[in-house]
């Protein structure tokens, strides 16, 4: 059963249709040579689990078959391949995960850009372009006034933005470690700070590839370019390199956690050890009081006094407090600090 489906767009300053399709139907139907002219043609192909329809279509439109293999693979490194008319390259998403996630909740996303069309490949129907398909529809801005060049740019800068999502999710939770990590010294909290750096070494790994693209993009002799679109993509190589100093501060301020975490943990024991230590002085003189009247040596004149017992317990009394006193005026009692 074909399970690969997805949506065909068609437009102009003027025009707009979009249907929805199975690969089934587009392999039968779709022909580069057929496309209309006066229009720019978008297919977004969500491949799923059933890869054969994909296959057959990219056979039938005479692809390179590293493009085929590269699709096939959904773990596939990025990659970007100048044709003689068309470019293919592959990327990796990106979007916030679960707070107890290991890893970012991210999918394989390749592109064709071809002379008046742009073919999107997602691993599974995840939506990724919601605001482009927005400006399509209603006309807003200029994307239905450029061609497929410029498309192909607010696909990747959609892209982007949720690389942005997943570093603002990653600094939300460094904001809320910083609030707790001072007053909670659990292996628990250790352990969420290397979540976080995690994804962030994550997320630099999946940034950095875009970042080469775009600059090959930027730097294309292609036709399948126009002069005045190749700033733009100047533009996603500056967002690119932004969010990757971003992920290197974030990665410090995690550097800096842990060190507090450290510090806290360790400020936590000299307190512990200070509070023993106090005990132990205190307990130190009366310990040895009771060990001389412990001992079993016949001539000790205190044994035969009638309150000797009580004098004792006093005088021991009395050394406590007056240690405690002692304490307290060298500010060795104060939590405060």
């Amino acid at each position: 059963m074909i399970v690969s489906h997805g949506q065909i767009f068609q437009y102009n300053g003027t025009e707009f249709s979009k249907e929805k399709f199975n690969t089934a139907e587009l392999v039968s139907s779709f022909q580069l040579d057929k496309l209309p002219k006066d229009k720019i043609t978008w297919i977004n192909v969500y491949i799923n689990d059933e890869f054969e329809s994909v296959e057959q279509f990219c056979l039938k439109q005479n692809y390179d078959t590293l493009v085929i293999q590269n699709l096939r693979e959904r773990d596939s490194r990025p990659q970007f391949e100048d044709y003689d008319s068309y470019l293919f390259f592959s990327i990796r998403s990106a979007i916030p995960s679960a707070s107890g996630s290991l890893k970012i909740h991210q999918e394989q996303l390749s592109f064709i850009l071809g002379e008046n069309y742009l073919i999107s490949f997602q691993s599974k129907p995840s939506d990724y372009f919601g605001s482009v398909r927005d400006r399509l529809e209603n006309k807003k801005g200029i994307t239905r006034d450029k061609g497929a060049d410029f498309l192909l740019y607010k696909l990747l800068d959609a892209i982007i933005d949720n690389y942005y999502n997943v570093l603002d999710a990653n600094t939300t939770a460094i904001e809320d470690l910083e609030t707790r990590v001072a007053k909670n010294t659990s292996p628990q909290m250790l352990t969420s700070i290397e979540l976080q750096k995690r994804k962030l070494i994550e997320l630099r790994r999946i940034v950095l590839p875009l970042k080469e693209i775009a600059i090959s993009l930027e730097g294309s002799k292609s036709p399948l370019f126009k002069r005045e679109t190749k700033h733009y993509y100047s533009d996603l190589k500056q967002n690119c390199i932004s969010i990757i100093e971003e992920v290197e501060s974030n990665k410090n301020a995690l550097e800096g956690l842990t060190n507090v975490y450290y510090a806290a943990q360790g400020q936590r024991m000299n307190e512990i050890m200070k509070v023993l230590t106090i005990v132990s002085t205190i307990f130190i003189p009366l310990t040895f009081i009771a060990g001389i009247y412990g001992m079993n040596f016949r001539n000790m004149p205190e044994l035969a006094m009638q309150n000797g017992y009580f004098i004792t317990l006093g005088v021991m009394v009395l050394i406590a407090i007056l240690l405690l006193v002692y304490f307290a005026k060298r500010g060795w009692l104060n939590n405060k600090n």
